[in-house]
């Protein structure tokens, strides 16, 4: 008996490591056979990737939730997240996001600029996470904005498992949960809670999510589905639309 539960124990050791590390492995490989990732970020692309409207033509409220990969290696493990909002009439952009470059130095790793909303980041194109417009984006709009000014890590960036570009993103999600934001598997630090806190609600708004300094945790939510937390590393099943989440991949299925 104490033999057969340890075969067991044996092929659930090696079936976990295997939904953790093949993953991995493939995001690794086909991130370095990506012709588009730069080795150096000064040569990278950072140009506007014409998924934001123009200012100029669209007068009516615009928020934008994007993501990216990260840049070099990193992508291969998970994206930047990041906001871009024009209130009604507004002639540009706000973007908002975390940013670690310089907080050693005693910036802020909350960054608010009119920097293009949907830039290239350092050679990944952007996908959009969230797109509102109209009376739903501007009823929003400062509730975003406040949150953001009560975010509470401005002074500490890591890049694992948090606070970081995701902490952030997801922070808001939280304070605005009429935002309807699911981030992706993929946003290593979404799991990481303020206040050394071990349950919140699901950056979603639509469940429960426990996590141990973003280490270890689970969620369970309409949105998000089932996810899993290991290292940081997000493993899961979303049953709407059916999709499996997978670390360095992200989602696979319907709904990609």
């Amino acid at each position: 008996m104490t033999l057969r539960i340890s075969k067991w124990r044996r092929r659930l050791t090696v079936l976990l490591m295997g939904l953790f590390l093949l993953p991995l492995l493939a995001s690794f490989a086909a991130r370095w056979a990506d012709p588009a990732v730069a080795a150096d970020w000064r040569t990278a692309r950072q140009d506007s990737s014409h998924q934001a409207p123009d200012p100029s033509v669209t007068k009516e409220a615009v928020l934008q939730v994007y993501s990216a990969r990260a840049f070099s290696w990193r992508g291969a493990f998970g994206v930047h997240t990041w906001l871009a909002l024009k209130p009604k009439g507004a002639d540009h952009f706000t973007r908002l996001e975390v940013i670690g470059w310089g907080v050693d130095h005693g910036s802020s790793a909350v960054r608010v600029s009119r920097y293009i909303p949907d830039a290239y980041w350092f050679g990944s194109r952007p996908n959009i996470l969230r797109d509102l417009r109209g009376p739903m984006a501007e009823g929003l709009i400062d509730k975003v904005l406040q949150a953001a000014k009560i975010y509470p890590h401005p002074s500490s960036y890591r890049l694992w498992p948090g606070p970081n570009s995701n902490t952030f993103t997801a922070f808001i999600a939280r304070q605005v949960p009429g935002l309807g934001l699911e981030l992706p598997a993929t946003a290593i630090g979404k799991d990481y809670l303020p206040h050394g806190a071990f349950i919140a609600d699901a950056p979603s708004g639509t469940g429960i999510q426990v996590s141990v300094f973003g280490l270890l945790g689970l969620t369970l939510a309409t949105e998000e589905g089932l996810e899993l937390n290991i290292l940081g590393l997000n493993f899961g099943l979303d049953l709407s639309p059916p999709a499996l989440k997978l670390p360095g991949i992200g989602r696979l299925g319907a709904g990609m």
